[in-house]
């Protein structure tokens, strides 16, 4: 049986991962990608996610996808690979000396996004939410133009949850928009982490703190995100 494993421009945040240990700005820098194929060795699924080491002509290596039915012996292929080095997954108890992340796309099945915050969220029509009231209170927009006045300084942005990535790096990677900015500039889109909980859809108030120019290793790296943030709806 063969399958195909498609891996959409995502780590995080670096790429979800959280039972295990990649976020946006919207300006990330995506690392190069390549293809990788080979038979499956090993199957270990674990919360939300499925691990499977490969033996490739380059040698045995382990790859992370969301949680899908594979049989060992299947030979794959891993496009658009990301890889990530030392990577901590506490599921599985293991720390990875080199990890490809990505996405399944079994038989018809709906793609979804494995490395959370590589890329942003797909396009989703117009969103428009009220900004959030207090002298912290800021738009996304906001956030993305005046990161270096903002850094490391607490803000306030409520919006729409346009992207949602558990588990990665101990903590969930959330996109929202509150209809300021533009798309042709990035500057409609911030990226939030947060241990809070939330879904697709939800219009929440983040509190967090801007960090601007952050390298997360592995070619992941981002001109400003809110981190450390807490959610309420």
């Amino acid at each position: 049986m063969k399958m195909l494993i498609l891996v959409p421009v995502l780590f995080f945040a670096a790429a979800g991962w959280a039972a295990d240990k990649p976020a946006s700005s919207v300006s990330a820098s995506p690392p190069a990608l390549t293809t990788i194929k080979g038979t499956v060795l090993e199957v270990k699924d674990v919360e939300a996610y499925t691990y499977l080491r490969l033996k490739t002509k380059e040698g045995e290596i382990w790859a992370a996808v969301n949680k899908t039915p594979v049989k060992k012996g299947s030979e794959v292929t891993v496009e658009n690979a990301m890889p990530m080095s030392n990577f901590e997954s506490k599921s599985m108890k293991k720390t990875f000396d080199k990890i490809i992340f990505g996405s399944l796309a079994g038989a018809g099945g709906e793609m979804a996004t494995a490395h959370a915050g590589i890329a942003k969220a797909a396009p989703v029509g117009n969103v428009k939410v009220p900004k959030a009231t207090g002298p912290n209170a800021r738009t996304v927009a906001e956030v993305i133009t005046r990161r270096d006045e903002l850094k490391d300084k607490t803000v306030l942005v409520r919006g729409k949850v346009v992207k949602f990535n558990p588990q990665i790096m101990d903590r969930n990677w959330v996109h929202l928009r509150d209809g300021s900015g533009s798309a042709a500039n990035n500057t409609d889109d911030v990226l939030v982490t947060t241990k809070d909980q939330a879904k697709v859809g939800d219009i929440v108030t983040a509190k967090g703190i801007v960090h601007t120019d952050r390298d997360l290793g592995s070619g992941y790296s981002y001109k400003v995100l809110i981190e450390e943030a807490t959610l309420q709806k």
